[in-house]
């Protein structure tokens, strides 16, 4: 391999680790929404796999049972971040061009 073929591997390396933390950077500032029990329970997640917030209805509280509500919360949030995490993907496809390249798919979890 040539020194120029090897330094325009490493300058396209280089242009697709900054662009890789570009996304990175935007993904912090996107959300995504999930909700569980027919929306009495909606989680935000960022693309920074962060809950941002959330939202539960006041019918859906019941203090003689927490367990529902519970289970209604881990359900949104677990939602929430599976599709912030689909979100980051998609937009590392859009970079990589669909190539599969080992790592790339879980940078941000």
């Amino acid at each position: 391999m040539s020194k120029k073929m090897l330094g325009d591997m490493m300058k396209q390396a280089q242009k697709m680790q900054q662009e890789m933390a570009r996304i990175q950077e935007e993904a912090k500032r996107k959300t995504v929404e999930a909700s569980a029990g027919g929306g009495m329970v909606v989680v935000t997640a960022s693309g920074a796999m962060e809950i941002v917030s959330i939202k539960i209805e006041k019918e859906v509280v019941n203090p003689d049972d927490i367990e529902m509500l519970q289970d209604l919360i881990t359900a949104a949030s677990n939602e929430a971040l599976r599709r912030a995490q689909q979100m980051v993907n998609e937009e590392m496809g859009k970079l990589t061009g669909g190539l599969n390249i080992p790592g790339l798919g879980n940078i941000f979890g």
